[in-house]
């Protein structure tokens, strides 16, 4: 047998005897609010580091070259 929906106002089904809109609805709504941050967060810093990575190879002047006599790339001017 399924479960009935619990509608917001409800009595909340952890026994609280608040509402359900003024008890775990909230916990749910905070949930997604803190992944949704979490997301956010980790995109900037991927962000972040790519940016870093193309603009501090371009000014430090050297290049990557590969030697094949050694099997490995050089840093040269």
């Amino acid at each position: 047998m399924a479960a009935a929906k619990v509608g917001r106002n409800d009595p909340c089904f952890c026994g609280s005897g608040r509402k359900y809109k003024q008890c775990c609805a909230r916990n749910e709504e905070q949930m997604s609010r803190v992944s949704l941050l979490a997301i956010v967060g980790v995109t900037v810093a991927m962000v972040a580091v790519l940016v870093y990575s193309f603009t501090s190879e371009r000014g430090s002047g050297t290049r990557q070259v590969w030697d094949p006599v050694h099997g490995h790339y050089h840093s040269v001017p």
